[in-house]
């Protein structure tokens, strides 16, 4: 039962940090939602923008300026949050990895193994609640600022809504979380 739990637990850590780090990459966490005819698609990510003209596919993207530079609060922190996801992720998989029963390390003491499972799982829990956080903080920006607009009946021609790395994100973290719940609860 515990090698059961605990391949599960890595199936669904590794499925989930691979979500958060494409959720980190791609760029994509806005996307325009206008109701009129789209000639292009525009995405925004964390990185860069990028315009897909519908008729013939040809994209374009332009990066910001610099990591340095003077970006929106919503970009700088989901940087910060998602980055550190992703790394507590890694290292959370590689302790799980040297952890688990299957593998042939520390074969003679079980309880040290053990622990690196749970201190895994705690490890992927952080990693899960940062990856979160970002995410959601940077879904209430976009709804917050499409709202202010509407109150405002201002109208700018084209308003963004959560793009599909803003919910790989959401996704990649709820299984982040998840695969920490079962090595924390359900493995002892």
């Amino acid at each position: 039962m515990s090698t059961a739990l605990q391949m599960t637990a890595l199936g669904l850590a590794l499925l989930s940090t691979l979500f958060l780090l494409l959720a980190t990459c791609t760029d994509c966490w806005m996307v325009n939602a206008d109701d009129s005819l789209e000639v292009s698609h525009k995405c925004r990510g964390l990185w860069r923008e990028c315009v897909t003209n519908m008729q013939d596919g040809v994209r374009t993207c332009d990066q910001y300026d610099s990591i340095l530079a003077d970006h929106p609060v919503k970009i700088v922190v989901t940087r910060t949050l998602m980055i550190t996801a992703d790394l507590l992720a890694g290292l959370a998989l590689a302790t799980l990895i040297l952890g688990l029963n299957c593998i042939k390390f520390l074969t003679e003491d079980p309880c040290v193994k053990l622990k690196m499972c749970y201190g895994a799982g705690v490890i992927l829990g952080i990693g899960s609640i940062l990856g979160l956080v970002g995410s959601v903080w940077y879904a209430v920006d976009v709804y917050m600022e499409r709202a202010m607009l509407v109150s405002h009946n201002i109208f700018l021609g084209v308003h963004y809504d959560f793009g599909w790395s803003c919910w790989l994100g959401m996704a990649g973290s709820t299984g982040c979380f998840v695969a920490s719940v079962l090595l924390t609860c359900c493995l002892y």
